[in-house]
C-alpha cells in the first residue's frame, strides 16, 4: 500500500508558492485525496477577504479625496483627482471580477467616511467638526466617474 502524500502539508509550512503550485497541480490531476483540504479552505477564506479589504481600503482613500476635495478647494491638485481616479477604476475592477460584492460599497461607507473624516480633519488641520458627521456623498456619487464634489 503506497505511503499517503503528506508534502503538501509539509510545503505549506516550508515553501508558500511552492505549495500552491503542488496544490494546482494535484487539483489539475483529480488527486483530490491528496489535497491539503485544512490550509485550502483558510487560503480562500483569505482570498475572499482579501478582495473585501481591497474595496474598504480603496472606498477609504477615494472618501478621504473627495472630502479634501470638497472642503479644501483652494488645495485642490492633480494628485487628488488622479488618486480619486485611480480609487474608482481599482473599485469597478474588483466589482467586475467579483459581482457578488456590488453591495458591499454601499455597506462599508459609513464605517469608511467615519475613519476618512478623522484623517481629512487631520491632514487639514481642522477639528473633525470642520466636516459632515455622516457621509454627505452618496455611494452612486462616490463609485461615480464623473462626479467631484
Amino acid at each position: 500500500m503506497a505511503k499517503p502524500d503528506t508534502s503538501a502539508l509539509t510545503r505549506y509550512d516550508e515553501d508558500y508558492h511552492g505549495w500552491i503550485v503542488g496544490q494546482v497541480a494535484l487539483l489539475e490531476q483529480r488527486r483530490f485525496s491528496a489535497l491539503d483540504v485544512s490550509n485550502l479552505v483558510e487560503e480562500l477564506k483569505a482570498l475572499a477577504a482579501s478582495y473585501r479589504h481591497a474595496i474598504e481600503s480603496r472606498l477609504g482613500v477615494l472618501l478621504l479625496h473627495l472630502l479634501k476635495w470638497r472642503w479644501q478647494s483652494d488645495r485642490r491638485s492633480g494628485s487628488w483627482e488622479s488618486s480619486i481616479i485611480e480609487q474608482r477604476s481599482r473599485i469597478a475592477q474588483r466589482l467586475k471580477e467579483s459581482p457578488s460584492l456590488k453591495s458591499y460599497p454601499a455597506e462599508i461607507i459609513a464605517e469608511e467616511y467615519r475613519l476618512a473624516r478623522r484623517k481629512a480633519a487631520a491632514e487639514a488641520g481642522l477639528p473633525v467638526s470642520a466636516f459632515p458627521e455622516q457621509c454627505p456623498f452618496t455611494i452612486e456619487q462616490v463609485l461615480d466617474p464623473d462626479f467631484l464634489p
